[in-house]
């Protein structure tokens, strides 16, 4: 009988010992998935363009091939509108803008173009302003939209160059 008892305790240790090793394994896969998981999600994006063409990013201390360091931003030449002051269309009462921008173009041949067309693009620039409401120019989109509509209307009559952005370096509307 004594003999009986010991083989239920064998049996049990073996299958407490195969238990122990699954539960082991299943950590032990688990916690690689989550680090082969972190890696990929935690892993840093290449900067766009490096692997286009085999060029390489330039960083902006001008050094190539440099992981983690930001691509340099290359701004074009600027052209800048001085202040101007725009009577809006006003249901009410009557309300005007102050502003003054500048435009990002493509080409230095644009600057030029763009200084000797000057009174040109501030009548296009205030004609389009003039026509805006207060309640268009109140929020974010309605600055977008315009900011679309000159870029638009600028650029039609530009023939060395266009504008590549506009920026808004003064804007009040009361």
């Amino acid at each position: 009988m004594a003999e009986k008892k010991e083989e239920p305790k064998v049996e049990e240790k073996k299958s407490k010992k195969k238990l122990f090793i699954i539960i082991g394994a299943a950590a032990l896969v688990i916690l690689i998935a989550a680090g082969v998981a972190g890696y990929f999600l935690l892993k840093k994006d290449a900067p766009a363009g490096e692997h286009e063409a085999g060029k390489e990013a330039t960083t902006e201390h001008g050094e190539a091939g440099q992981p983690g360091a930001a691509p340099k931003v290359i701004i074009g030449p600027m052209v800048n509108i001085e202040e101007f002051i725009v009577n809006i269309i006003g249901e009410e009462n009557s309300h005007y803008v102050k502003a003054s921008m500048s435009f990002e173009m493509t080409t230095a041949a644009a600057v030029e173009e763009a200084n000797s067309r000057m009174p040109q693009i501030r009548d296009a620039v205030l004609l389009l302003i003039g026509n805006k409401t207060f309640d268009e120019l109140q929020d974010l989109q309605g600055k977008k939209q315009l900011k679309a509509e000159i870029t638009s209307k600028v650029n039609s009559f530009l023939q060395t160059g266009q504008i590549k952005a506009i920026y808004f370096t003064d804007f009040v509307v009361q």
